[in-house]
C-alpha cells in the first residue's frame, strides 16, 4: 500500500478494525523493502528467524532505538541521500544518524501537516519559534530541534523567532509579530524545556507584557529537566496562562527516529495516534502486550520511513495505554500517556523527545 493512501484518510476517523488492515498492510511492504535493501536490517530479521509476513501489526518486528546509534541503517544508496538527521546527546555520548532521501523528507512534511491541521484547522497561521534562528544553519544535517523548527515551519504564513542567537529573549520583535497579526490566530512553536527556560522565566519578570492569548502553543521535549525543576505539566500551562494569557497549549510526543509521525496531545491531555502511526506498550521483561493501563515500554510504529528501516522503534520510555477509539475529544485510534525514560536508559540532550 503506497504512503500517498494514508494521505487520503482524515488522521484521527478511522476505527480499529479499518486502521489496523491499512496499517498491516504497509508495515508488510516496508518491512520487505527494508529487508531487500538494508543488509544490517537483514541480518537482524534472519538473527531473528523472521522468514516470513506477519498477520498483525503486534507481529511486526522491532528495532531497539539505540541501534541507530550504533549501526549506519540505510535502505538507500548514499547518492540518494537528501539529508541527513541527528538526535540530540550530551557531550560524548553517540548519536542516532538518520538517512532520507527526497521522497521520505516530503512524506514526513505531508504527514507532519495533516495531524498538527486537525488542531489547528486548515490553512497556514502566522508562527513565532521559542527559539533561536541558529539551530537551523545547517539545513543538509541538523538536530532534533533544528529537524522540529523547519519541519513545523511548513504550516507558518509567516515566521519569527522569539530568541536572538544568543539565546535571549527578543521582545522587541516578539511585540512586532503580535502588532502585525493583531486579531489573528497564531500559532507558537518551541522545546518544553526552550520555552520554559528562555520564554516564560524572562515574562515573568514583566508578566502581562505581552497578550498571546490568541495563540495555539505546540512543544514538545524536555520534561525531564522541568521535572528536576519541580514543575509538571498542569503547571507549566497555569504559568504560561498567568504571564501572558496562553490557554490553547497543546503537547506533543516525537522523536528524530520516527519525524512527522508525531502524537498530539488531545484538549482531554492525552497523546494520540494518527493514521499515519500506531503505539504499542509491552512488558518489559518478556515483550507480551500490555493491557491497557499496564505501564511498560512503549513501542512507536510509522507508515513513513522508506529511506530507513525505522517504521517499527522499540523506545526507551515508559508509558500506559489508556484506550483505543473512546476518548472524550471523539478522535479515533489509540491514546497514551508517557511516564517518563525507562530505569537505566540512556540520558538524552535537551531537545529529545522525552526526557
Amino acid at each position: 500500500m503506497a504512503f500517498a493512501d494514508f494521505l487520503e484518510v482524515s488522521p484521527y476517523i478511522l476505527g480499529k478494525e479499518q486502521k489496523q488492515r491499512m496499517l498491516l498492510n504497509r508495515f508488510q511492504e516496508l518491512t520487505e523493502i527494508h529487508r531487500k535493501n538494508c543488509e544490517e536490517y537483514s541480518k537482524i530479521l534472519t538473527a531473528w528467524n523472521i522468514l516470513d509476513s506477519f498477520s498483525s501489526i503486534y507481529e511486526v518486528p522491532f528495532l531497539p532505538v539505540r541501534l541507530f546509534k550504533e549501526l549506519e541503517l540505510k535502505s538507500i544508496k548514499d547518492e540518494e541521500i537528501f539529508k541527513t538527521m541527528t538526535s540530540s546527546g550530551t557531550t560524548g555520548q553517540a548519536v542516532s544518524k538518520i538517512y532520507l532521501d527526497r521522497a521520505t523528507s516530503v512524506n514526513q512534511q505531508k504527514a507532519l501537516v495533516k495531524i498538527v491541521s486537525a488542531f489547528t484547522g486548515k490553512g497556514r497561521l502566522p508562527m513565532l519559534i521559542i527559539d533561536s534562528p541558529s539551530v537551523v544553519k545547517d539545513r543538509a544535517m541538523f538536530s532534533a530541534r533544528g529537524a522540529g523548527i523547519l519541519g513545523f515551519s511548513i504550516l507558518a504564513s509567516d515566521r519569527k523567532y522569539a530568541l536572538d542567537e544568543n539565546m535571549q529573549l527578543d521582545l522587541d520583535r516578539v511585540k512586532e509579530f503580535l502588532e502585525k497579526h493583531k486579531g489573528k490566530r497564531f500559532l507558537l512553536f518551541g522545546f518544553t524545556f526552550m520555552i520554559w527556560q528562555y520564554f516564560y522565566k524572562e515574562l515573568r519578570k514583566i508578566p502581562k507584557c505581552i497578550d498571546l492569548s490568541g495563540g495555539i502553543l505546540i512543544h514538545g521535549g524536555g520534561w525531564k529537566k522541568l521535572t528536576n525543576e519541580a514543575v509538571e505539566p498542569q503547571e507549566f500551562k497555569g504559568c504560561l496562562k498567568e504571564v501572558c494569557g496562553l490557554e490553547d497549549i497543546h503537547d506533543y510526543y516525537g522523536m528524530v527516529e520516527q519525524t512527522g509521525a508525531i502524537y498530539m496531545q488531545c484538549e482531554c491531555g492525552h497523546l494520540h495516534a494518527s493514521i499515519f502511526s500506531d503505539v504499542i506498550v509491552r512488558n518489559m521483561k518478556d515483550f507480551s502486550t500490555c493491557s491497557v493501563g499496564e505501564p511498560g515500554v512503549i513501542q512507536v510504529l510509522s507508515t513513513i520511513p522508506e529511506s530507513y528501516p525505522g517504521h517499527s522503534i522499540l523506545t526507551e520510555d515508559e508509558g500506559i495505554l489508556l484506550g483505543e477509539d473512546d476518548c472524550p475529544c471523539g478522535r479515533k485510534g489509540k491514546y497514551f500517556k508517557v511516564l517518563g525514560r525507562i530505569k537505566n536508559a540512556e540520558v538524552r540532550g535537551c531537545s529529545d523527545t522525552y526526557e
